[in-house]
């Protein structure tokens, strides 16, 4: 039985109306107001728990994820939980599904001091690792002296920093990462990047920086819900086999990997919560790897299928 030490759940999928995972617009509730979406994230915070995970990922972004983690975090008085966040993007919606922008990116000192200002007011001190949300290896960050100083005194002071992926480039935006120094010492010490079944170009980046001490955190281990919604045939075989369902193989395929230090989980309800747990309970044989290995699909186009999922 693998360790629920190394599962996180991700809140993005929980913290506002709209979001592109595939499987989710089925099992919320049909108003999806805030006080509904509130509630559903304290059930699925408290299964969660109980189940043994300990890791709770969060972001500005994620419409009101902080304000629903934070006021679990108080009602229930957790001291164990471990918590992540991220800046950089910040939600436009105003809680509107139908709308043409959803969230705007910027990396800059000013969106740091006040993302990281709204992040303490809501989680003070719980917060653990703070990160670059997106980042990438054009990104701006990378010759801002004054934006690397802001987040280095968030460094000095205590938090963590790492930073998430995405796009085709992400062991670019990696290697950038790790070779940041501000003060004598790396910047960052964590990484959040995209790896799945379908997209695990960032491998080879992602277990030398394991390797190098770096905590690597897993997102979009279901490529954002395909790979349990619409799963391919090998995927599907491999399941009936270890009598799960595809979601649990698709995770279980992560946790195989041995640099994965955290795979973020990110159900919309219990009942998802309790299939992909069953992947703690698959052992994949070398047979099974194989089997999966012709799944990986070039990155570019990979993420060119992701940006054309819709927010629903």
């Amino acid at each position: 039985m693998i360790s629920t030490e190394r599962l996180g759940l991700g809140l993005a999928a929980l913290g506002r109306p709209a979001y592109i995972n595939v499987g989710r617009a089925g099992v919320l509730p049909e108003l999806r107001t805030a006080q509904e979406m509130r509630e559903r994230t304290r059930v699925v915070l408290d299964a969660a728990h109980a189940h043994g995970l300990r890791w709770v990922d969060t972001a500005r972004s994620y419409g009101s994820a902080e304000e629903f983690l934070a006021n679990w975090l108080s009602e229930r008085g957790h001291g164990d939980v471990t918590v992540s966040s991220k800046w950089g993007y910040a939600y436009v919606a105003q809680w509107r599904i139908e709308t043409e922008v959803h969230e705007v990116k910027e990396h800059s000192v000013e969106r740091l001091r006040t993302q990281w200002a709204e992040t303490r007011a809501l989680l003070g001190d719980r917060v653990h690792l703070y990160q670059v949300h997106s980042l990438t290896s054009d990104s701006p960050l990378f010759d801002d002296l004054a934006l690397q100083h802001e987040l280095a005194r968030i460094r000095d002071s205590g938090v963590r920093l790492g930073f998430s992926t995405s796009g085709a480039a992400q062991a670019d935006a990696i290697e950038r990462g790790w070779e940041l120094e501000v003060g004598g010492a790396q910047l960052f010490s964590a990484v959040q990047s995209t790896w799945n079944s379908l997209e695990p170009s960032a491998g080879r980046a992602l277990a030398e920086v394991h390797h190098g001490g770096w905590q690597v955190l897993v997102k979009e281990s279901l490529a954002n819900g395909r790979l349990a919604v619409e799963p391919p045939e090998q995927l599907v075989r491999l399941a009936e086999r270890h009598g799960v369902g595809p979601d649990a193989i698709a995770l279980a395929h992560v946790l195989a990997q041995p640099w994965a230090d955290i795979v973020l989980i990110g159900p919309a309800s219990v009942e998802q919560l309790n299939s992909n747990l069953a992947a703690r309970a698959v052992q994949l044989s070398e047979g099974d790897l194989a089997a999966l290995a012709p799944l990986a699909r070039d990155a570019a186009t990979y993420w060119g299928e992701r940006a054309a999922l819709p927010w629903h």
